[in-house]
């Protein structure tokens, strides 16, 4: 029986979504649409083997959202990898990947602003940002403030459009690389270039593997939003079963996007991408414009601005539900951040205060945000990978079988060092950013503790709580 107060009279989520409605927030928040934007940087980043990157990105990221789906089941908080770790190896742990997730999740709807801001200042040059900007922040405060399935139903339609679009895209270019042409023109006249089927995408005489983990570090950015699903964990009915089969199948679907339609695109943006791109680093006006044409742009960005619009408001929801649980143990001030609406049963005020900081959007650009995201995604997927081998291997002894041992071991061992592979091709910018941010993090962990000589303080989390 779903409960909307506990046994103290507050307000609290409420369980209401379904197993298709989390998929939807999922890829939602993930954007597939997204993989034009990317396109340019990683392509130029991965000597053009993007649907490479996108395959190493997301072996890791399926790997990881099995250990996700471990911590669910024992774990069904919304607090996602800051709970789970908080519970496995140390609360202080907990709270440092808690604070670091912030970064992830905080930055998320901003992206979204600011890619909304590039695909509505293109097609009216002449409007100041500032009006996008902070049209597009009420806008997201507005829809999350009404509540979770209400941002599911709002989603569900666009994602379903964003497929077509996809699809439609990706028919356009197929047909134009089997009639032999490709963005240089004829194929038979360019001595390197490939026709319609060939592994060159994937592997060629120019592959260097430092470039395709480079390029799979930036990808981890398109992931986002499937281990944000866990932080739906109070608002998802049968939330064992249900949340751990849809972080899986969201991160698979929008691979397997991201895979066949870079794929046909590479095949027709051969070679270094600024022969093609002014904006490399912000590539989807311009790849719209020479695939379809004026018309076809125009349409497609129109679309474009709602898409981003889907998934900054299914990224607002993961950050506000982060912070509410953060708020509700106390790590961050309770009666602020612990606050529930007892009218839509929303955390209204971390809905509120992640829309201001989404104005913030106006003075930062695309990439070094993209940059941020990926600290942040980075270090809750190492940490999630850790935490089931602690809590599950280590603190319940379950490494007895050779079942268990895959799966509570190998499984997460192989995801950790997937991710490790990427930790090792994190852009300086994100790495120092990263970094000073934990240390702040650090230095107010300190100051809550006493001096680290207390740990930071935990939620009592009880069965009522999943009825």
């Amino acid at each position: 029986m779903t409960t909307h107060r506990d046994t103290h009279g507050v307000a609290k989520l409420q369980k209401t979504l379904v197993l298709w409605q989390v998929i939807i927030i999922g890829l939602a928040y993930i954007q597939p649409m997204t993989l034009l934007d990317t396109f340019g940087m990683v392509s130029r980043d991965s000597v053009q083997h993007v649907p490479t990157s996108y395959l190493i990105a997301l072996i890791a990221v399926l790997l990881t959202s099995i250990s996700y789906g471990h911590m669910i089941r024992k774990h069904p908080s919304s607090g996602s990898a800051y709970t789970y770790v908080q519970k496995s190896i140390h609360p202080n742990a907990g709270f440092m990947v808690g604070w670091s997730s912030l970064l992830d999740y905080l930055l998320s709807p901003m992206v979204n602003i600011l890619l909304a801001n590039i695909y509505l200042t293109a097609l009216f040059p002449d409007v100041n940002h500032w009006v996008w900007i902070v049209a597009l922040s009420l806008l997201m405060v507005g829809i999350n403030l009404r509540g979770v399935r209400f941002v599911a139903n709002f989603n569900s339609l666009i994602v379903l459009l964003q497929v077509l679009i996809i699809g439609i895209f990706t028919w356009i270019i197929y047909s134009k690389l089997l009639a032999g042409e490709n963005a240089l023109g004829k194929i038979a006249e360019q001595s390197a270039a490939d026709g319609l089927w060939s592994l060159s995408p994937f592997w060629s005489a120019n592959t260097e593997i430092a470039a395709l983990i480079t390029g799979a570090t930036i990808l981890c950015f398109s992931f986002t939003g499937f281990d944000s699903l866990s932080s739906l964990a109070e608002e998802t009915k049968d939330t064992k079963k249900t949340l751990p089969r849809a972080i899986f199948l969201t991160a698979l679907i929008s691979g397997i996007i991201f895979i066949i339609s870079t794929y046909f695109m590479q095949l027709y943006f051969p070679g270094n991408p600024e022969q093609y791109f002014e904006l490399v680093d912000e590539t989807q006006p311009e790849i719209l414009l020479l695939v379809g044409g004026a018309f076809f742009q125009s349409v497609v960005l129109s679309f474009a601005i709602i898409t981003v619009m889907a998934s900054g408001i299914s990224a607002h929801a993961g950050v506000s539900r982060l912070m509410y649980v953060m708020g509700r143990d106390g790590v961050l001030p309770k009666k602020f951040f612990g606050y529930i609406s007892p009218k839509n049963f929303t955390p209204a005020y971390n809905i509120w205060l992640a829309g201001v900081i989404g104005l913030t959007a106006g003075f930062l650009s695309l990439e070094f945000v993209v940059a941020l995201i990926s600290f942040g995604a980075l270090t809750a997927f190492s940490f999630v990978n850790l935490s089931v081998i602690c809590s599950y291997g280590f603190r319940d002894g379950r490494l007895k079988n050779a079942k268990d041992i895959l799966n509570y071991f190998i499984v997460p061992l192989l995801g950790f060092i997937s991710i490790g592979a990427l930790w090792l091709e994190v852009e300086d910018t994100s790495l120092k950013a990263g970094i000073a941010w934990a240390a702040v993090g650090i230095v107010y962990l300190a100051w809550m503790t006493k001096g680290f000589k207390k740990p930071a303080p935990q939620y009592q989390h009880n069965e009522h709580d999943e009825d």
